[in-house]
């Protein structure tokens, strides 16, 4: 029956897609070495979720698309671990770890080798796996009972669904939020007005027991193994080979490790990790150390709370001591009002600090922090300066709190306190602090990328009255722009063209740039593929809107609230009438390209300089037409598009025969 092999090549295909989308993740995120273009991953992910749509009996536990759940859990399960998740103890200096060495040289017979890894700051958790599928993810708790977090866990892409082997495992890891994630997770809440995490662990812990999978995948949380404690019929002897199998059947394990035959070698591991910890993707507050071979272990045992054959190096908290003179309250777009704390400078994890955030008004009252106060200031994520704790012991009898603003302090509007929120806000809509954030924010890279028009730019521009709000930059003429320093004639004609050209944007960039609250560029893109047009997206309702993938409630109601404002609707007519596009005239989903091109369907490399096009544009253009655009040649590459210079892609792809077309072969058929 025709019906039952349409079923047939579906499940084969489905098979195949599950394989290729599993290989491609692993590559990105657990050995960060792509062999793909994202667009590429992307297009393989919509085959997959159209035919598990079409076909619902297809939907595999272990495919990619049921990483993300789609309803709130009800909560957390308790699970008691077969086998106690003990801790270790600590070590704090080099003494330590001669006492160390020297216990368990007396516990173990023979040459000892100890095995080094980074202690990544972050939530311990348990995930086993049965016949290769993974089943259970269990948080530490207190050792000897955890929490169910499997679903949760599953959101995590460096988390295979399946191992490469039907093997059943327990392996014991670290789940963290790396720097970048953690900075920019905190400065969308500050933004928004809400409280912001202490530091990476307390960030990643939130995230992993939040009640909603959307919010954790959102999140962009990580993981390291660390160890097996069920192994089944694999053969381990150490915990090097431990590693190196979870690595075989595709986990992720950290490379930064090394083993040494003398705790003197330890020491210089640990010096050296000391020293580079500020460079690190991800927080890491030591160092652990574990005898390597399993039988030696045995031999050494265990306390009532710990293993005598391992301990945990701590490093000294990177902190130190300065005094605050002054605080400085800014107001961003939003109109979030954030202190900052100006103080004598200091060196920390290898810079100057002059300034460290207080994040909000709660924090300064909670941690009592006052003008003239000594205080410890730490870098949170090894990035952004904040003071931790006040030295009360130095504090003066006469010291005062400070006084918290009651007016905004760029327009002068009473500040509110919402209920839902910690921070204060100015709602004032002509505040020129926000307006002046927001043509910052309009015109940067991720938004309507206006090249040349910097902060600096925008800030003349605004203080000099030229712009007030977003759209005034189409007003803009020639001799404005010459007044601004350091702006010459060629300068200022750059200018020009650019902000002529951002009115060809597509129109997820306008909607970014627009500043909804909690519309970022990706919920911009979702928002424009689905819509593809601003009028339309205006007409849609909240229960329209939240149904999309990867956009839900919070985001929905506030783009129907955006469109309700009088402001908003007005400052997008005004944008209409100096020609900003407003269509999405990115790249559409893969059941809408043109079957009939002569690209549908083909992998397309492009190289060298072109004359007649931006890289990215010709990109989308040809993803539009149904090509899958790659980064790098093989033999399944269909078409090579060299511009001058190619270089070695063109060489490859003469060696591989790969059909190659110039510019000009290019514009005919893209004409025709």
């Amino acid at each position: 029956m025709v019906l039952d092999n349409d079923f047939k090549q579906a499940q084969e295909r489905v098979d195949e897609l599950i394989t290729l989308l599993d290989r491609y993740s692993h590559e990105y995120y657990v050995l960060d070495r792509p062999s793909i273009e994202d667009s590429e991953y992307d297009k393989l992910y919509h085959e997959l979720l159209h035919l598990e749509e079409t076909y619902p009996a297809l939907i595999q536990q272990d495919s990619p698309t049921q990483r993300v759940g789609g309803t709130l859990l009800p909560g957390f399960e308790k699970v008691e671990h077969d086998l106690p998740m003990l801790s270790l103890d600590n070590a704090f200096d080099f003494e330590g770890l001669q006492a160390f060495d020297k216990r368990v040289q007396q516990l173990v017979s023979g040459e000892i080798e100890y095995e080094c890894e980074l202690k990544i700051d972050g939530l311990a958790v348990s995930l086993k796996y049965e016949e290769g599928k993974l089943t259970q993810a269990v948080t530490r708790g207190d050792g000897r009972v955890g929490e169910n977090v499997t679903g949760n866990v599953k959101t995590i892409k460096a988390v295979p669904l399946k191992l490469r082997r039907p093997v059943s495992i327990e392996a014991r890891g670290e789940i963290y939020m790396p720097k970048a994630s953690f900075i920019k997770l905190n400065t969308d809440r500050e933004e928004q007005g809400e409280a912001v995490f202490a530091n990476p662990r307390n960030a990643a812990a939130g995230t992993l027991r939040n009640l909603d999978p959307k919010v954790t995948a959102s999140r962009n949380l990580n993981l390291f193994l660390y160890s097996m404690v069920q192994y089944g019929e694999l053969e381990i002897e150490t915990q090097s080979e431990a590693l190196e199998t979870l690595e075989k059947l595709g986990l992720r394990t950290n490379p930064d490790r090394a083993i040494f035959q003398s705790i003197e070698g330890v020491w210089s591991y640990i010096e050296e990790y000391q020293e580079k910890r500020s460079q690190l993707p991800y927080e890491i507050d030591g160092i652990v150390i574990k005898v390597n071979r399993f039988d030696e272990q045995e031999q050494a045992g265990y306390t009532v709370k710990a293993p005598r054959w391992a301990i945990a190096y701590k490093f000294p908290a990177e902190e130190t001591k300065t005094r605050i003179n002054e605080i400085e309250w800014s107001v961003g777009r939003t109109g979030v009002v954030t202190p900052t704390a100006i103080m004598d400078a200091v060196q920390l994890a290898g810079t100057t600090v002059k300034r460290a955030s207080l994040h909000n008004v709660d924090l300064i009252k909670e941690r009592d922090i006052r003008l003239d106060d000594l205080v410890f200031v730490r870098k949170a994520g090894d990035i952004i300066p904040e003071v931790v704790r006040v030295d009360f012991d130095s504090r003066t009898e006469n010291s005062v709190p400070c006084e918290i603003p009651v007016n905004c302090p760029a327009c002068e509007s009473e500040l509110v306190h919402l209920e839902d929120e910690v921070a204060l806000r100015c709602v004032n809509p002509k505040c020129p602090a926000q307006a002046k954030e927001r043509l910052i924010h309009f015109v940067s890279r991720n938004a309507m990328n206006i090249d040349g028009l910097g902060e600096k730019i925008v800030i003349q521009l605004f203080e000099r009255h030229l712009v007030e709000d977003v759209s005034n930059l189409y007003d803009l003429d020639l001799e404005q722009l010459m007044t601004l320093d350091k702006i010459a004639e060629k300068s200022a004609d750059n200018l020009l063209k650019a902000i002529e050209g951002s009115k060809r944007n597509s129109m997820e960039r306008l909607l970014f740039g627009l500043g909804i609250k909690h519309v970022g560029a990706k919920a911009a893109r979702l928002l424009s593929e689905k819509y593809e047009t601003i009028e339309a997206l205006k007409q849609a309702t909240q229960e329209d809107i939240q149904v999309i993938e990867g956009i839900g409630e919070i985001i929905a109601e506030s783009v129907v609230a955006f469109f309700e404002l009088e402001a908003a609707i007005d400052l997008l007519d005004k944008l209409k009438a100096h020609g900003v596009n407003m269509t999405y005239t990115g790249p559409k989903k893969v059941e809408t390209a043109d079957t009939t091109s002569v690209f549908y369907d083909k992998t397309i490399v492009i190289t060298g300089k072109l004359e007649h096009y931006k890289r990215n544009e010709l990109k989308e253009t040809l993803t539009r037409l149904g090509a899958n655009v790659t980064g790098s040649i093989s033999k399944k590459t269909d078409i090579l598009i060299a511009g001058a210079d190619a270089g070695s892609k063109l060489t490859k792809a003469q060696e591989l025969e790969v059909p190659v077309w110039d510019e000009e072969a290019l514009i005919n058929e893209i004409g025709q």
